[in-house]
């Protein structure tokens, strides 16, 4: 069987793409089994010793730990109310026509073209005179501003593709909106929840400039705590390595199971 030149050309290209992608994760995970003076060498240390002293160092570390519950705790609340409050809020953008609905879908879009920084003032201003400075609300509710944005885009035009008819027969049915909102748009938008979800997810695990300054001690994240080790003359690159390797972990597990989800609910929607 001959294979076309084209067809190999593009095998290459992607294989480039993939080992391009994947390295930097692989000298991630693997320089958080070495020691530091493995991880320095110089040429690069291929085969080692694995060791797991720097995980047992920074899981000894409780502000490691903390941290890490702190961001799951963080990227959970903020992830779900945006989609319990975005899935709705793309429902009636998508199937309804009301007054100022050109304006609410551009303030939507507009505040995910806003730059962060711009606004880290004004937030670390407001969050120590309502008193919520180095609090997980504090953190849940500046996410959800991002987040709920991104929830709505992309569910607004999962819900446009369900085709109307679906909705005109389950009236004729006597189903209510919400019914038809439960059993019909929910089933079928589960590919554009799910990734939704995943993004959402994603920007409140790996949110650095809100969660530096808009927290202390006691709610500090992941990203930040894996900063702090970044001071000094030496750098504990094994520590710092398996830290990212640490944080990088549930968001890998977060998008499989959701990834999962989201084929379960596009094969619901085939078959409803």
């Amino acid at each position: 069987m001959r294979i076309s030149s084209g067809k190999l050309l593009h095998a290459l290209g992607l294989t480039a793409v993939v080992i391009f992608t994947l390295f930097p994760f692989f000298w991630m995970v693997s320089a958080s089994f070495k020691t530091q003076a493995d991880i320095l060498s110089s040429p690069p240390v291929w085969f080692f010793t694995p060791t797991l002293q720097n995980y047992a160092e920074i899981f000894a570390d409780t502000k490691v730990s903390g941290a890490i519950i702190n961001s799951l705790i963080v990227a959970t609340c903020s992830t779900l109310l945006a989609v319990i409050l975005g899935a709705p809020a793309a429902f009636a953008l998508a199937r309804y026509e009301f007054r100022g609905k050109s304006d609410l879908w551009f303030w939507f879009i507009s505040n995910r073209m806003i730059s962060p920084i711009v606004l880290a003032l004004p937030v670390y201003l407001l969050a120590i005179q309502t008193g919520l400075l180095d609090t997980h609300l504090v953190l849940i509710l500046i996410y959800l501003t991002f987040q709920l944005p991104i929830v709505v885009w992309i569910v607004t035009d999962q819900f446009k593709s369900i085709p109307a008819d679906l909705e005109q027969a389950a009236r004729l049915d006597g189903a209510s909106q919400f019914t038809i909102f439960r059993k019909i748009y929910l089933p079928l938008g589960a590919p554009g929840i799910a990734v939704s979800a995943i993004f959402s997810f994603i920007f409140s695990w790996n949110e650095l400039l809100y969660a530096l300054v808009l927290t202390r001690r006691a709610v500090q994240t992941a990203p930040v705590v894996a900063t702090s080790f970044m001071s000094g003359y030496e750098l504990p690159w094994g520590k710092i390595m398996a830290t990212g390797t640490v944080i990088v972990l549930p968001v890998t597990i977060f998008a499989l199971i959701v990834s999962r989800h989201m084929v379960r609910g596009l094969t619901m929607g085939a078959t409803k």
